[in-house]
Formats: C-alpha cells, structure tokens, sequence
C-alpha cells in the first residue's frame, strides 16, 4: 500500500462572493459555448451541410476545448495564472465575432476552436479557484461553479430561439458583449486569487490529506471515473446537438418549439447540478455517483417510446439526476489524487469536452446512415454503465 499526502493552505470560512464571481462567469462562459449547437440547424440550412459536418463542428470544438485543459491544469498546479481566467475569455471573444461572420464551413471550424480554446484555459484554473474558496466545503464549491456553468448551456438554445433564429447568425456577433462582461469579472476574481497566493505562504494552519490507496488502485478508479464521464456526455451529446433534430423529425414541430424543448432539459440539467455536491459533503461522493448516472437510466429508457408530451415531462427528471454526477466525480477524483486540483480539474474538464466531441461526431454519422430515431434508441442504453460504479472505493479523508 502507498500513502498519497498534500498540503494545502485553509480558508477558514467559505469566500462565497468569489464563488458567485466564478460562478456567474462560468454562466457567462457556457451561453456562448452553448450558442454553438443552438445555432445547428440554422447553419445546416444556410449551408447545406449534413449530420456527419455538424458533428465535426462540434468535434472541432470539443478537441479544442478538451486537450489543452491537463496541460493547463499541470501548468498551473505548479505555477497558478491568475489573469488567465480572463485571458481565455479573449480567445472566446475572438471566436465569437469570428462565427458572426463567417461564411464558409473551415471558417465556422476555426471560429469554434477559437471557443473551444477559450474554454480550455478556464475550466481547470477556474476549478482550482473555487477550490480555494471553498473552505473546505469542496463539493459545494464545485456544484455552485458548475450550477452557473449548467445555467448557461440552458439559455443558450432560448437565447437562439429569440435573437439568432429571428435576426440571423450575424446577431451572434451581439453576444461579444457577454464575454466583455466576463473578462471585468475574471479580472477581479484574478485580483483576490492573486492576494490569496501571496497569503497562503504564510499561513501556520494545514491541512494534510491522506488516502492509502495503491497506485494500481487509483489507475483502476480513475479509468472507471472516466468510463462514466464517457457514458453521462455520449449521452449529453445526444441531447445536446441532436434534440431539436430528433423533435422536428419525430413530431414535425418548428424550430423555435424544439429549442424550448431543449432549454427544459438544460434548465434541468443546471438545477439538478447544485444537488451533487452538497450531497456528496454529507453521505459520500460516491453514493451520489452512483444514483446520478445510474438513476437516469430508466427514464432515458422510457424517452424513445414516449409522446411528446411525456418526452416533456422525461427530459426533467433525466437532466436533474444526470446533472448531479459530474461535481462528485471532480471531488472524488481529487480527493482520491490529492494535490494535484489543476491537473485532475483539466483531465476530467478535458475527457469530458472531447467525449462531447467525439460523441457528436460519432452520433452524427450514425444518424445520417440510419435515422436520428435510432441514434436515440441506441443511447438510451448508455447510463447502464453507471453499475461500474460498485467497484468504486470508498474514499475516506482524514486530517491532521
């Protein structure tokens, strides 16, 4: 048996006015992420281009957003940015105006890597600050940050449904002044993270994490880890880039109906993403890994057979507890690989994008060589994979 430790610096209470900074700018930051798939079939009319080219966007924007975020994340555990948050917030900046205007499909690819870079630099430094403002409450820390962030995705396709479907993509361009708004408050966030580095070098008070775990061990948790992050976002990219399709094709409503459809889903994922992590404070992270992702699986059953009025009523209670899973996760794999919260941020962030990614693409394809019916019916299956979270050890932290 090996013995990992870290030591860290405490906060004695809980900095919630950065988490709420964090927070809100995480919403920020994903209602542009979120624009990307909302706007599909609009550029899939504009630009005649097939399932298989929409997933490629989406992969494009996905592998952009995902391979970057371990090395940030290693970057920074040993050598913390705190100005990058905002940084990144330039590059998303960028990409925005770029997608205005663009006019080609390779043009739309590199205006969403543009985004996908942006993303990339946030997530794991962002991770790291609510861990520092947590006050050793991490699981909360981490499900207000990932509430805004959920909040975010869902007005997306409303925010499309009201503004770009009416006004073109050309209004996309309006959505710059979001990511302005967002690099003022990173900037301040930026300015308390600064203070609280030059801070702890001088604190007394530690705290000393110990997990007595082998190293074979912690591999075998993390790969299962992973395997459920592949199962919740192979479904999620389902959802998320292909919802409205499988609407207008299945029951033949508008555009702007189908994105309302896909905003209840995603309101639902946001609120359920603040249940997770407190949760997982009290009774343990990995009973609430495994209701997550297992519970989701009978009602996504059920979604292929339903009515449209009770494809309604599923998508809620699917968005709610699937929504839970991901802050559990983060915190139990940085408790189960204790000091290294930037690297553990970024490879999680990371696999999660590029499952997105590579599922969209992979979806994309598979719908247009049989139906997007079948796609729906093939991915119900996927939160199935949550029993291998019966494997998973219980993590138990003790302090000194």
């Amino acid at each position: 048996m090996t013995e990992n430790t870290s030591t860290t610096a405490i906060i004695e209470k809980t900095v919630f006015p950065i988490l709420f900074a964090l927070s809100f700018s995480h919403l920020l930051n994903d209602t542009i992420q979120s624009l990307i798939p909302a706007i599909y079939p609009i550029i899939k009319t504009s630009y005649q281009l097939s399932f298989s080219q929409i997933g490629l966007i989406t992969l494009t924007f996905q592998l952009a957003a995902s391979l970057l975020q371990p090395f940030v994340g290693l970057y920074t555990d040993k050598k913390p940015q705190p100005y990058s948050l905002a940084v990144g917030m330039g590059f998303t900046l960028i990409g925005l105006v770029s997608l205005s205007q663009s006019t080609h499909f390779y043009t739309i690819l590199l205006s969403v890597c543009f985004i996908g870079i942006g993303s990339s630099i946030f997530h794991p430094e962002a991770s790291r600050m609510a861990h520092a403002a947590s006050g050793g409450k991490r699981g909360l820390a981490q499900s207000v940050f990932q509430l805004g962030g959920n909040a975010g995705s869902s007005l997306g396709p409303l925010l499309a449904a009201w503004i770009i479907v009416p006004y073109g993509q050309f209004s996309v361009v309006w959505f710059s002044v979001i990511a302005l708004l967002a690099i003022i408050i990173l900037t301040y966030v930026g300015n308390w993270y600064k203070g609280f580095m030059l801070s702890r070098s001088k604190k007394v008070n530690i705290q000393t994490v110990v997990n007595q775990f082998s190293r074979t061990k912690v591999i075998f948790s993390v790969c299962i880890l992973l395997l459920l992050i592949f199962s919740k976002y192979f479904y999620m990219a389902s959802l998320t880039n292909y919802f409205t399709f499988y609407l207008i094709d299945k029951f033949h409503v508008s555009v702007q109906t189908s994105q309302v459809y896909l905003f209840v889903f995603l309101f639902s994922v946001a609120a359920g993403t603040l249940l997770g992590g407190p949760i997982g404070d009290k009774i343990g992270r990995k009973y609430v890994i495994w209701a997550s992702i297992l519970g989701t699986a009978p009602f996504a059953l059920l979604l292929p057979y339903a009515s449209l009025f009770w494809i309604g009523v599923l998508i809620v209670p699917i968005g709610m507890i699937l929504a839970s899973a991901f802050s559990a996760i983060l915190v139990y794999a940085q408790e189960l690989i204790p000091g290294k919260v930037g690297l553990v941020a970024g490879l999680f962030f990371g696999f999660a994008f590029g499952m997105g990614g590579i599922g969209s693409a992979l979806l994309g394809k598979l719908a247009d060589s049989t139906s997007i019916e079948y796609v729906f019916n093939v991915c119900a299956f996927l939160p199935l994979i949550g029993l291998l979270t019966g494997f998973l050890p219980n993590i138990e932290t003790k302090k000194k």
